[in-house]
Parts: C-alpha cells; structure tokens; sequence
C-alpha cells in the first residue's frame, strides 16, 4: 500500500518524470525498514531520506565524470558508503539507489541530479511519511523517540522501565564497545536493559504469573452496550476499566474511564459546548442514536496469557495508556491484571523478600 501510493505520488502531474522512472527497486528495500523494523536506526527518517538522496546525488555525480560500468558502480557504492557514514545517514538501500544510478547511464543522462529529488527524494519522503501514519493507525512508534525527548506527559523524567541510573554516553560507548550502534538506538537499549532488570527481579522474588494475580469474577458489557449503561458500571464498581466480549466471552476490546472523558472533550469542542453537558449527552439512553461501547472502545492494546509472568507484564504499562491488561485463553477472556493487582502483587513480593 505504501508504494502504491508512493508510486501514484510520483506519477502524479505535481512530479513530472518524463521517462516513467517513477519507482526504483531501492525503494523497496527502504519501504521494508520503514513498515516492518521501524525501530531499527537504519529505518528511521533522517537515515532514510538523506541517506538515499546523497547517494542518489553520489551515483549520479559518478555516472557523468567515469564511464566504465564497473569502476563506476563500485566507486559510486563505496563512495555512498563513505559519504552516509559521515552524515550519520546510513541506510542499506542507499548503497543501492546509488547502484541504479550507475547502472543507468541513459536515465540519469536525461534527469541528471534531479534523479536525486525525484523519485529518490520525494519517493523517500512519501513512505516515510505514510509509515509515520501507518505506525499511528497500528500502536507502534515511528520515528522512535530520542534519549532525550521528553516524555508522553510533557516531563522531564524517564520513563519507569529507562530509570536505569545509566547515562545516554554511558548507553552510547555499550552500543559502540559491542558494534551495536546501526543495529540498535540508545531508547531501545535503555528499554531492553530496562525488561531485563525487571524480569530478572521477577525470578529472585519469585513472583507469579498473570494467572495467579488477575481478576477472574469480570464484570464485562457487550459491543452494543450502550454508554449510559457503561458510566452507570464505572460509578457503581469503582472500576476503570470494562472489557467488551461477545456472546461467546470472546474478547473484542477494553474501555477505559477515560474514553468516555475524551469522547465528552471532543463532543464538547465540536458542538461548542461546556464538557459535563457533552458528558451527559453522550452517556444518555434516550438520544435518538445512542453511542454504543463499539464506538469508543480500544482494540489495540497489549493482551496476555495466564503464564505470562509479572516481569513481562510490567512493561506493558509502564509508558502506554493501559491500566489494564486482559487475559486470554483461545481469544476468550478469562480474566484481567490491572495495575492494582500489580502493585499488590509486588509488595507481596518484597514482603517475602524482607522475611
């Protein structure tokens, strides 16, 4: 899909290539960083487009000035190398979008460097930025965030699992000592360091698994529950979260107490209106087309099994918006660990620790 409408861009009138150079095989090399490891360092989008744009720069320069097709090729490949590295820009297909300029004398005589903006520059571009959208549409991250950058409250701490008492140079001269460093970034590091500690001190402390911690006896709701019905639940149990389920118990989605205050922010800021009236319209039964729990709840959150242990679980709500996390067995639910009966478990935990 990515290339489809890459490829639809650069055929667009706004791109105009004469000789229907639109898409070049480096682009599909690039297209599979972007969308299936985008956490990879080499996928991300400055190494994307300037890594490709400079070798498309360094191919075409080659081709003009050296005219024997294998001292060509390899002089604008390793050369590409060179020039990537220096830039901090490196990209694997790069070295090939300069390989096809190389092997191109023809095309890249009728575009000259313009080969570089389009369709390298602009084609690059384009999946990086439909990788940026596909990433948000499916929960994942893409760009990967930076050491530094703040958090997704807007401070200044780390998240839980990175609180590693290690600083970004420390991480850094890790990835450089063991060559690491195209392989993985310093957010990546921090996180893996981070898992481990927390499943190793699942292992000293003994800790149970999802199955032996989680809320069993659920209260669930169905998809065309309505929301008056689903706010009444969350007043009455106190809970922050309700799990929507077929007939079967076949899990479909979770809704948290604050869906239902974004989905009022949002019907506020639409109808111009103060947020406790667009609260009371939206939970209320008798509007003509009632919201049902279809229309708010999440389907794309983290899910386990009853061996999962604590230590695996704990990431999973360390810097996300899930307070809950269900349990499944065969796609039925069976169950649910919410972040009080983590916290509760972990004190049992140190507890027996301390005796």
């Amino acid at each position: 899909m990515g290339l489809w409408l890459t490829g639809y861009f650069l055929m667009s009138p706004a791109v105009d290539l004469e000789n229907g150079l639109y898409l070049v095989a480096p682009l599909g090399a690039t297209a599979v960083l972007v969308f299936a490891v985008p956490n990879s360092p080499l996928a991300q989008p400055w190494s994307a487009v300037i890594g490709n744009t400079v070798a498309a720069l360094v191919g075409v320069a080659i081709s003009l000035f050296i005219h024997e097709p294998t001292l060509r090729i390899a002089l604008a490949v390793s050369i590409a190398i060179f020039v990537t590295i220096m830039l901090r820009a490196v990209h694997p297909p790069a070295g090939a979008v300069a390989m096809t300029a190389a092997m191109s004398p023809e095309a890249v005589e009728h575009l000259g460097f313009w080969f570089a903006l389009a369709p390298i520059a602009t084609g690059t571009a384009s999946l990086v930025l439909i990788a940026i959208a596909y990433a948000r549409l499916t929960g994942r991250r893409y760009p990967f965030r930076q050491f530094d950058q703040q958090n997704r409250h807007g401070t200044a701490d780390r998240i839980a699992v990175e609180r590693l008492g290690l600083s970004e140079a420390e991480l850094s001269d890790i990835l450089q000592r063991y060559r690491q460093s195209f392989n993985l970034g310093v957010e990546d590091l921090a996180r893996l360091i981070g898992a481990a500690e927390l499943q190793a001190a699942a292992h000293q402390t003994g800790t149970p698994t999802a199955g032996a911690i989680m809320s069993s006896n659920l209260i669930t709701v169905k998809a065309n529950t309505d929301l008056g019905t689903v706010a009444d639940l969350f007043r009455r149990h106190r809970f922050t979260s309700l799990p929507v389920v077929d007939d079967e118990q076949r899990f479909l989605g979770i809704i948290f107490q604050r869906h239902l205050i974004s989905r009022a922010r949002e019907d506020a800021l639409r109808l111009d209106r103060g947020l406790i009236p667009a609260l009371r319209r939206l939970i209320d039964p008798e509007r003509d087309k009632p919201v049902l729990a279809i229309d708010i709840m999440s389907v794309t959150i983290p899910r386990a099994i009853a061996t999962t242990p604590l230590g695996a679980l704990l990431p999973l709500m360390g810097d996300t918006d899930v307070d809950a996390v269900p349990i499944l067995e065969y796609d039925k639910l069976i169950g649910i660990v919410t972040r009080t009966d983590l916290i509760a478990a972990m004190a049992r935990g140190l507890a027996r620790a301390d005796v």
